[in-house]
């Protein structure tokens, strides 16, 4: 019985051991390698069979919209300071890539900003002068600026065919000397107790004669909205408060 139980269990034994033998043996499973598909090549749009021919004549660009002034607190303005600008602008295309074009030109730019309880002296000899004002009573009293400006657009349009159609975006920068400044009024009340008149002061002589504007717009078809923010001061530096003149409104442009 003990040869029998002892036989069985050396058979056993050498059987595990030849299962051990061919587990070490067996050689591992290699993966398959990852075959990668070739890319296909990126074709480039071919601008060439663009028709151009139809493209927008109407280089007048018209803005129309709200002005204002980043400026102290004591200086208070109201109702709708307003901006117009009207420019002629030549819209230059990429030959690589018609839905970008550059455009420049000339054009004029005017402000009006209207002070509220306030008197502006533009003919003080220190400089501008802003004074807190609750006894005369003015009807209107606001400055007037008129500028000459040379804007210059990067432009992009989704529809350079018909620009006329489709989605517009440009940013740029405008530069522009003064020819123009003035307070204008209409005095209801002043302080002797006389009203019912006009005044006109003219004098440009502390507002810096150039100005530099950071632009931009973006619209669809024959109407846009743009901003303006006029980076350089609006006064002479010591010569009257710190101001930088900013706007926004719509667009009516053929490019």
């Amino acid at each position: 019985m003990k040869k029998i139980f002892g036989l069985l269990l050396l058979t056993l034994t050498l059987q595990a051991s030849a299962q051990d033998a061919n587990t070490k043996d067996k050689p591992k499973a290699v993966k398959p390698a990852k075959i990668e598909e070739p890319k296909a090549p990126k074709i480039k749009p071919d601008y060439s069979k663009l028709d151009l021919s139809k493209r927008a004549s109407d280089h007048f660009m018209l803005q129309f919209g709200l002005a204002g002034w980043g400026k102290p607190d004591n200086i208070t303005t109201k109702g709708f300071n307003r901006t117009f600008n009207a420019y002629f602008l030549f819209d230059f295309p990429f030959k690589s890539n018609p839905k970008l074009s550059v455009a420049i030109g000339p054009g004029v730019g005017t402000d009006n900003i209207f002070f509220d309880k306030m008197t502006v002296d533009l003919n003080d000899r220190f400089g501008a002068k802003f004074t807190r004002d609750t006894i005369t009573r003015y009807k209107k009293h606001k400055l007037v600026t008129g500028y000459v400006e040379a804007p210059i657009e990067l432009r992009y349009s989704t529809n350079p065919e018909n620009m006329n159609k489709g989605w517009k975006f440009a940013f740029g920068a405008k530069i522009g000397t003064l020819i123009d400044a003035k307070m204008k009024s209409k005095i209801d009340l002043d302080a002797t107790g006389t009203g019912g008149y006009y005044t006109k002061e003219k004098d440009r002589r502390y507002i810096n004669s150039t100005r530099f504007a950071l632009i931009g717009r973006v619209g669809l078809g024959n109407f846009s909205v743009f901003g303006s923010y006029t980076v350089t001061d609006f006064f002479k530096e010591g010569l009257g408060p710190s101001v930088r003149p900013y706007s926004f409104g719509v667009v009516l442009s053929g490019l």
